[in-house]
């Protein structure tokens, strides 16, 4: 059994000498604990273990009594057992001192909203929480049990969240190369990288500005005078097309213009449903051919400015590869105007399934004219009409076609004289079309070798409504029209607006005999 060590005996204070009786565990004069001995200096790491590495006797505490590294710099507590012979303490119970020097004063904690005296300034790394910055301190990350997680550890606990109702899209970003610079671009870099600090503030250069052309656009109707801000004419008054409202185009040389065309929405109609193409053609035995297309949509009829597009270029483009191949223009025209039926009808299976869609499908007529090795071949469907106007105004001009109408049906079986017929209201009531919905489609074809030189016009009822017979449309044709073809169209465009303009105007001319315009222009439409 372990004994109870026997403390030293002291006459006097090793502090401050006031003499001591037997038996003073602390010193009457300054309260020294007489139970601790003076602490000896402190021995070497190499004399504070023993040979066999058992723990070496602290000097601090009394014989017997061993530190437990894991306790601190406290030492056990009182009534511990024994390091050796595991007896609890006699001075169980009582409030024991500290066992050895206290440590040294622990350093102040730093605050970051304060600076220790004579520190020099430093920016500390703080987590994301302004709000509580003035009372957080720093630890040590060991004893407190505090660390920072890395970034990479946690992608997500910084991200930013999202504003209310955002939507991110992957499709809206480059997924690969440099970042893009905002829409529009930095004024002060397109003024570096130009080197004119007039990018900077968008002012335009007086040299890009004078060189810049300003096309004046003269009035369609009476093609002298200038459109206003609002689109109509100064002159006239008339307001001006849009798009497909008024097209014009000539193909050939301004020497030997071969064909010209023009096509206007006319004054009472919301769009334009006419359209023609224009298409020159390699004949085999080294010539050419001259192709124009005209074609009329037919109002009751849906979509009828897309049946008459699409009858057009679909004769056009069946002309334009028959004729090379030595087929004979009349054969030639024949197919054309099957394969543009073909193709108005196709536009009647986008119905989305609706039972009696058929009924009113796209529908149009179509008149067209070629000429080759000096033959003129005229065909249609429809009330579209071609004339022969001569330039011998003294020869008689001639109406090249007969109508499929109730009109020209009443007249063919002497019911009705022509004006009476043509001045009846069903007059226009058409008996042949292009489209799904006509019973049978009956393409006519002509071909004709006039005597002399003049032009071919091919045409809807928006112009030969207001110069039915041949003469009245010979007398509205200007005299220079054959050398002159688009300058004659607008002049018969502006005849039709200038009687009303009822319905869309489309007049193509087509001077004969044609100019040789072999592999010189392309097909338009």
């Amino acid at each position: 059994m372990a004994q109870t060590p026997r403390l030293p005996e002291l006459s006097a204070c090793p502090t401050c000498a006031e003499p001591l009786e037997p038996g003073d565990l602390f010193c009457g004069g300054c309260g020294r604990d007489l139970t601790v001995a003076e602490q000896p200096a402190e021995p070497t790491p190499a004399a504070a273990s023993g040979a066999n590495g058992a723990a070496a006797a602290d000097p601090g505490l009394p014989p017997g009594w061993f530190r437990d590294e894991a306790e601190g710099p406290e030492g056990r507590t009182a009534g511990a057992p024994d390091a050796v012979g595991g007896e609890a303490d006699p001075r169980a119970g009582e409030a024991t001192p500290p066992l050895a020097s206290p440590p040294p004063p622990a350093q102040p904690p730093v605050r970051f909203d304060e600076r220790a005296p004579g520190a020099a300034a430093a920016t500390p790394t703080v987590p994301d929480h302004p709000e509580t910055l003035a009372d957080f301190t720093l630890g040590d990350p060991e004893s407190d049990g505090f660390h920072l997680a890395a970034p990479e550890s946690d992608p997500d606990h910084y991200r930013l969240a999202e504003p209310l109702g955002s939507e991110t899209r992957a499709d809206e970003f480059e997924t690969e190369g440099p970042a893009q610079p905002p829409q529009g671009g930095d004024p002060r870099a397109a003024a570096a990288q130009s080197g004119d600090p007039r990018a900077a503030l968008g002012t335009p250069d007086p040299a890009a500005a004078e060189a810049k052309t300003v096309e004046v656009k003269h009035c369609v109707a009476c093609r002298t005078g200038t459109i206003d801000a609002d689109g109509y004419c100064e002159n006239c008054g008339h307001a001006q097309p849009r798009e497909r409202d008024h097209v014009e185009r000539e193909l050939g040389g301004a020497d030997a213009p071969a064909v010209a065309a023009v096509s206007d929405r006319g004054l009472r109609h919301h769009r334009n449903e006419d359209a023609f193409a224009l298409s020159t053609a390699d004949l085999p035995d080294g010539g050419s051919a001259v192709i124009a297309v005209v074609c009329d949509g037919v109002s009751s009829a849906s979509r009828p400015d897309e049946a008459s597009e699409a009858a057009s270029i679909a004769a056009r483009k069946s002309l334009g590869a028959s004729l090379p191949l030595g087929m004979h223009p009349q054969q030639a025209m024949h197919e054309g105007l099957v394969a543009a039926a073909h193709a108005v009808s196709a536009l009647a299976a986008d119905t989305g399934g609706i039972a009696g869609a058929h009924q009113n499908a796209p529908a149009c007529t179509i008149v067209s004219g070629v000429i080759a090795n000096g033959i003129l071949t005229v065909g249609w469907i429809g009330d579209s009409r071609a004339y022969w106007i001569p330039d011998d105004r003294t020869a008689p001009a001639a109406r090249l076609t007969e109508d499929d109408s109730w009109a020209a049906q009443m007249v063919a079986a002497n019911l009705m004289s022509e004006a009476d017929a043509y001045a009846d209201a069903r007059a226009h009531a058409i008996t042949g079309w292009l489209g799904a919905d006509a019973h049978e489609i009956d393409p006519h074809t002509a071909s004709f070798k006039p005597e002399g030189p003049g032009v071919v016009l091919v045409c809807t009822d928006g112009l030969w409504n207001y110069a039915e017979a041949a003469a009245d449309m010979a007398a509205a044709v200007p005299a220079d029209a054959r050398t002159r073809p688009l300058h004659s169209a607008q002049v018969l465009v502006g005849h039709a607006l200038d009687g009303g303009g009822h319905d869309n105007v489309t007049v193509a001319v087509l001077p004969f005999p044609s100019a040789d315009v072999r592999a010189r222009i392309p097909d338009m439409a």
